[in-house]
């Protein structure tokens, strides 16, 4: 509240700069309509806000002068020098208590019966020069125009670039250490600034939240429920243009959660739960995206109503729609006139929903996930980039132009002569098989009108939340952050651009718009229903894995699960530090691996790989497909860095192991593996990625979903459910490297294998085992 109040006096400090003059200006033209809106804007504003904020004085002077200004308004009376001078004094007064409230000081309300009776028609009131209060406080903010903060911004943009350009510059002419030290204090200075003037456009997400208690409030009030409603994260800030872009979905998710999920009480108390609903709106920021979630504990999604309502319709065939997966069945509530609400609402049941919601959100690169549990509650997560200033972007080329593409469109990126490629012309049509998906083939060269470079091309997979498809280019450069600015109106408006940019070389460079180029093209799309890759209850061999020539000239593989992203990086970026191979990469220095000398490079490809926490880089000459790795694997002689040796296309190559590479850099010991049956691991990324391959290489059988309850271990990591076991008999990891009661940091690769083990003996009574893991 205190925020809002002091963004009230700031605004009401700022029009009333001006509005004084306004006034005497309107009365020397009453039929002047514009000024007369504008002071009457102002005192409807007035009042408004005092009613929201409880200041009664505030409002009684405003909404008296709001009647007054209505009357002329509508021509029941005139402007005359009697009513301006009353105007005025009440202007004057509300100067003077916002000033008061500011300075959190005492002002008597004497005169104020007077102020507001001189307003009456036929009252003569003698205005007076108001004394200065001395309670008007020293301004502590700046209200900027966003225009002007966008400037600020691109400014910021240009000078890292000629920052950028003078570093480039400066390493290839050898300087001495003092010009390489006040190039460092530059570089420092200039990142804070654009740290700075980043946040400048940054709110917090209170803003948004505010109005949650009320609106649940009155919802559940209109609908016979009862609803309480918890709110997190409010201190999160996010763009506040992606403030705004979120408001209307949080809204119609929220009202769909009361409406649609949370049951009516009497409901409630047939099922045994407590008659009042439970709803949490929470935020917090998961690297460069923030997470906006919406739980509720109704009854969940009804997926056999969803699938009836579409089959009834006429939409989808029930057949096709019964055989889809879990997953995907709950997104089906994304069907564009789906309700699952028999009977037309305030609320709900205009067939006007979800699909509008899931369209705002992809359209500021962001994606929406659901996780329904059947009679137990739904959450909602909205993942949306931090701010639409700068954007991770993959650099692409065509000819002799370089394109810029979101990293968020972007789902694969593979070689034309790839093995599990193969393109195909129908007609007029070109299409692209990935690996048995069939998808269209859009050349970025013809849609532009340019002419290509090379025989052979890359194929990119855009998703652009609808549907998929494949764009050729020539080549892929990089990996940058961009700054986004619009382009020139003639520009913009061919639809196939979505702004331009300035990267680190200097040259300006346009951003494509993925979902432009589609309806250019003429693509139209129905939402995809491949195999659900979450559905899959997998055992974790066979997983997708980055086959690629190491720097050694040998053919080796690495798990997709750890892999970030790929980059060309300068040779003199890399060098021997504490012993160690390390990179400098976006101002921070990570461990590097390389199988052989790099040196003689002038660039070297990096794979960086990271675990949630932390970087580590491998150097390779050339990325060449992704492929799934075969359910058997040849054991390596010595255990290490290679998991195995896989038989990938005929011929042999070795997989590494990323769980080696990590806990060797972050710890110390290893325990040769043991061999026991099933364990269930919660869902994570780093689970699955990490420690998934470590169980499946020991023997254990890995899945995500054990509804039976027949698992032998159960690995959880940093407080997750347990799906259907005890919390009490899970394997818990944690994060951090210090200990906590009852957990494994993750990276004991020894301790986590023992506790296993001793799990598994558990449950098959053998005692004696069982005392290795206590």
């Amino acid at each position: 509240m205190d925020e809002l109040l002091q963004e009230f006096i700031a605004e009401t400090r700022e029009t009333l700069d001006v509005l004084a003059g306004e006034i005497v200006a309107w009365e020397a033209d009453p039929t002047d309509r514009g000024r007369l809106d504008a002071i009457f804007r102002f005192v409807h504003t007035v009042k408004g806000s005092c009613g929201f904020l409880d200041l009664p004085r505030l409002a009684r002077l405003s909404h008296a002068a709001e009647d007054v200004l209505a009357a002329v308004r509508d021509g029941k009376r005139m402007p005359d020098r009697a009513l301006v001078n009353a105007v005025l004094a009440v202007v004057d007064r509300i100067g003077e208590l916002v000033e008061a409230i500011d300075a959190q000081v005492a002002l008597d309300d004497s005169g104020e019966d007077l102020l507001i009776a001189a307003l009456a028609e036929g009252r003569e009131f003698v205005v007076q020069a108001p004394a200065p209060t001395g309670h008007r406080s020293a301004a502590r903010s700046v209200r900027l125009n966003v225009d002007l903060l966008d400037r600020m911004m691109s400014g910021m943009s240009d000078m890292v670039l000629a920052r950028n350009e003078l570093a480039r510059r400066v390493r290839e002419e050898n300087p001495d250490p003092a010009l390489e030290a006040a190039l460092e204090r530059l570089s420092a200075t200039v990142a804070d600034m654009r740290e700075t003037v980043t946040r400048t456009r940054m709110q917090k997400i209170d803003s948004l939240f505010s109005a949650l208690p009320r609106m649940v409030r009155d919802t559940a009030a209109s609908l016979g429920k009862s609803v309480s409603v918890t709110v997190e994260g409010s201190d999160v800030e996010l763009d506040r243009e992606m403030i705004e872009v979120l408001r209307d979905p949080l809204v119609h998710i929220v009202r769909n959660s009361i409406d649609h999920g949370i049951e009516a009480p009497a409901v409630r108390r047939a099922l045994g739960k407590r008659e009042n609903g439970r709803l949490t709106v929470s935020a917090r920021q998961a690297g460069n995206q923030i997470i906006v979630e919406v739980i509720d504990d109704g009854a969940g999604i009804d997926t056999d109503r969803l699938i009836a309502k579409l089959a009834s319709n006429g939409a989808r065939d029930e057949r096709d729609l019964r055989a889809l997966s879990a997953r995907q069945q709950l997104d089906l509530i994304f069907e564009a006139g789906l309700s699952s609400k028999d009977e037309v609402t305030e609320i709900s049941g205009r067939g006007v929903g979800m699909d509008i919601v899931r369209a705002a959100i992809e359209q500021i690169g962001g994606r929406i996930e659901l996780d329904s549990t059947r009679g137990k509650g739904l959450r909602i997560a909205i993942h949306v980039p931090l701010t639409l200033s700068i954007i991770p972007t993959i650099v692409v080329g065509v000819g002799d132009q370089r394109f810029a593409i979101p990293r968020q469109a972007i789902e694969e990126i593979v070689s034309e002569e790839g093995e599990a490629i193969r393109i195909d012309h129908v007609g007029s049509a070109t299409l692209a098989t990935v690996r048995d998906r069939r998808l269209p083939l859009l050349p970025l060269d013809e849609r532009l009108g340019l002419k290509r470079n090379r025989d052979t091309q890359m194929l990119v997979i855009v998703g652009i939340g609808i549907g998929s498809y494949v764009l050729a280019v020539d080549s892929v450069h990089d990996t940058e952050e961009l700054v986004i600015k619009p382009a020139a109106p003639a520009i913009m408006a061919c639809g196939l651009f979505a702004g331009q940019t300035l990267p680190d070389n200097g040259r300006p460079m346009l951003m494509l718009d993925c979902s432009g180029l589609a309806a250019d093209a003429g693509l139209v799309f129905t939402r995809e229903t491949p195999v659900d890759e979450d559905a899959v209850e997998a055992e974790v061999p066979g997983i997708q894995a980055l086959l690629f020539r190491d720097v050694d000239d040998t053919l080796r593989a690495l798990p997709l699960a750890a892999v970030d992203r790929i980059e060309t990086v300068a040779a003199a970026r890399i060098g021997v530090s504490g012993g160690k191979l390390r990179l400098i990469v976006d101002e921070q220095i990570i461990p590097l691996i390389a199988s052989a000398d790099t040196s003689a490079r002038p660039t070297i490809d990096v794979v960086r790989m990271t675990d949630g926490a932390g970087e580590i880089g491998y150097a390779i000459t050339e990325a060449l497909d992704i492929v799934a790795l075969p359910d058997t694997m040849a054991d390596p002689v010595v255990p290490g860095m290679v998991a195995g040796v896989a038989l990938i296309d005929g011929e042999p190559v070795e997989v590494i192991d990323p769980f080696w590479l990590f806990a060797t850099e972050r710890a110390e010991g290893e325990a040769p593996p043991v061999r026991q049956p099933t364990c269930l691991i919660g869902r994570d990324p780093w689970l699955r990625g990490f420690v998934a391959p470590m169980l499946a290489r020991a023997g254990y059988r890995v899945v995500e979903e054990d509804a039976g309850g027949t698992a032998d271990a159960v690995l959880l990591l940093d407080g997750q459910g347990a799906d259907g076991h005890g919390s009490d008999d899970a394997i818990r990891l944690t994060a951090g490297a210090a200990s906590t009661p009852g957990a494994i940091y993750r990276y004991d690769r020894a301790a986590i294998l023992a506790a296993v083990e001793a799990r598994v003996a558990i449950r098959h009574g053998d005692a004696k085992r069982a005392g290795v893991g206590r």
